[in-house]
């Protein structure tokens, strides 16, 4: 039998690591763990069975686990949550030598990251995403977080992994509402960095919302080549100076998208979320005398094709101005959105006139 195809991304951070994606890959886990004796695999609810077969994997590795169960999806992003893991830690015996597992979508590696980051002053993680937007998003660069009731991850910490098993067997059963949520970060690669996989949807659309697919698989690759290239050049965001733009870049679209989760309570997936935000910061990009018609009116056309929302309520924007003042671009007050000037060429606006932001809030407001 053919070994299956394992596609192997390395990612030059302060402590280089690898993004391994392809079937089959829980059994990589020991060798990733390597010098622990104790593994906490943090997991939601709903991944009680895959949390049971990892451990499983590392007891018969002869790792000591513990298993912590964290509410599904963004509920999990909380200090209240993240306390109860350290609390599980310091009952366990967790020493800095041993290692923290986040099983589960962005929000629950997201927040097995920051409790990795704070146990100790930082343990060892290893991170194996199960949902698409898991993948090409929350499992690489290193980020981590918590939400508070001001904003979206406005608690975190820098954390690399050690590495991370994007196991293509784990999307088996994923809602296909979760996989068209996923492919929102997916095309926003497209319109940042590579436009390859813009060229590989737009064909056949569907085709990118079917688990198994060679085309899902390639833009998940290719997705998480983009995020691995950006975060490489610049860890800590540190090199966004003026109008230039450094990891930021990854935060297209996130600007207005942050602030309808809040507004939404967490309740519409981030996915969803960030679609709208593309399309406001398409149209933004364009009023500002960067972007041409046709690369903003794609962004509406593709997302929209995939099944992605493409509109929100008129009555919402000055709610939704006031929470983007939160966002993490912010600077003294200024906001900043990272727009284009073309495809895959782009750069800060900062300060645009609140007149601006309405008119292209147009663009998209029901």
């Amino acid at each position: 039998m053919t070994a299956p195809e394992i596609t192997t991304i390395e990612v030059a951070a302060e402590r280089p690591y690898q993004v391994q994606v392809g079937p089959g890959l829980l059994d990589r886990l020991p060798a990733l763990a390597e010098g622990a004796l104790r593994i906490a695999v943090i997991h939601p609810s709903a991944l009680i069975q895959t949390a049971e077969s990892v451990a499983a994997v590392l007891t018969e590795a002869g790792l000591e686990v513990t298993r912590i169960d964290v509410p599904n999806g963004e509920a999990a992003k909380t200090a209240e949550v993240a306390a109860t893991c350290w609390s599980v830690l310091g009952n366990a015996g967790f020493t800095r030598s041993d290692l923290i597992i986040g099983l589960g979508g962005g929000a629950t590696t997201d927040l097995a990251g920051f409790v990795a980051a704070t146990w100790l002053r930082g343990v060892g993680l290893i991170t194996v995403p199960t949902t698409v937007l898991g993948m090409v998003d929350a499992a690489v660069g290193g980020k981590t977080g918590i939400n508070t009731a001001e904003g979206k991850n406005l608690v975190g910490a820098f954390w690399e992994p050690r590495g991370v098993l994007c196991d293509l067997d784990l999307l088996a059963g994923l809602p296909r509402a979760e996989v068209i949520s996923g492919l929102a970060e997916v095309i926003k690669c497209g319109f940042i960095a590579d436009p390859v996989i813009l060229d590989l949807i737009e064909p056949d659309p569907d085709a990118a919302t079917r688990l198994g697919t060679p085309v899902l698989r390639e833009v998940i690759e290719r997705s998480i080549a983009v995020k691995a290239r950006v975060v490489s050049a610049d860890l800590r965001e540190s090199t966004s100076v003026g109008d230039r733009i450094g990891r930021e870049l990854i935060n297209y679209g996130h600007t207005l998208g942050h602030a309808i989760e809040r507004r939404e309570a967490y309740r519409w997936r981030h996915g969803e979320a960030i679609s709208i935000g593309m399309i406001f910061v398409a149209e933004l990009s364009r009023l500002a005398g960067l972007l041409d018609e046709e690369t903003a009116r794609r962004h509406r056309a593709l997302l929209g094709a995939v099944g992605l929302p493409t509109s929100y309520p008129v009555s919402a924007f000055d709610d939704l101005l006031g929470t983007m003042a939160l966002d993490k671009k912010t600077r003294g007050g200024t906001l900043r959105f990272v727009v284009l000037e073309a495809l895959a060429k782009a750069r800060i606006l900062a300060g645009p006139d609140p007149e601006l932001l309405r008119e292209a809030y147009r663009a998209i407001a029901i």
